[in-house]
């Protein structure tokens, strides 16, 4: 069975859109080695259709150009990426397909095949939100910048059913980001006030 992994870069008021207008002061060895981690480990890559243009407008110029970022970009040429839209694509990146059929459905089909491979996901955001209300996603990666950014889509939409995660791992960066891996969790059940004052401190005398 396949792991399903999505990494985001987030903001510390949970914006996730346009990452590129803030988040490259930020980016060095450390998360480099955390995305690479993220991307690299997978053998089918998921896109939503926005994304997988910002990458196929930019990967494979970087592969041709040969500089310190062509080894990534030659690996994210060859691996297998399946691309979620409504509408019906051309492609020009190697590899390189659209799903067919429900996204759940599909997605579920391939998490379940023989083998211990990994689903990765980059951005993506609307795909991420609805692998994450199936319950189809091992491991969500944030790496939370510590800005503001104050306008633009936040990860989290408005809904009517809780997601209760659980902390895998935290990493703070030097930079100040915060490396979190969440994973699934159960119900974190009922719970007043009346069951959380006996955790309060007393003030000294």
């Amino acid at each position: 069975m396949r792991k399903i992994i999505a990494g985001l870069f987030i903001s510390l008021d949970g914006v996730v859109e346009n990452p590129q207008d803030w988040h490259f002061p930020y980016f060095n060895d450390e998360m480099g080695a955390a995305v690479t981690a993220t991307l690299g480990a997978a053998d089918i890559v998921l896109f939503g259709r926005t994304t997988y243009d910002s990458f196929a407008g930019a990967w494979p110029e970087r592969e041709a150009a040969g500089e310190e970022d062509a080894e990534m970009a030659r690996a994210l040429g060859d691996v297998r990426k399946i691309v979620v839209s409504n509408q019906a694509l051309e492609f020009t990146w190697r590899n390189s397909e659209q799903l067919e059929g429900d996204l759940v459905e599909t997605v579920t089909a391939l998490k379940n095949e023989p083998g211990d491979g990994t689903i990765g996901l980059s951005g993506s955001v609307s795909v991420v939100r609805q692998l994450l209300a199936a319950g189809l996603l091992d491991e969500l990666h944030l790496l939370v910048h510590p800005i503001a950014v104050r306008k633009g889509m936040r990860l989290f939409d408005e809904g009517e059913t809780p997601i209760p995660l659980t902390l895998l791992s935290s990493e703070t960066f030097k930079t100040g980001v915060l490396n979190l891996v969440y994973g699934p969790a159960g119900s974190p059940g009922d719970g007043t006030y009346e069951d959380a004052r006996v955790h309060l401190s007393q003030p000294e005398q």
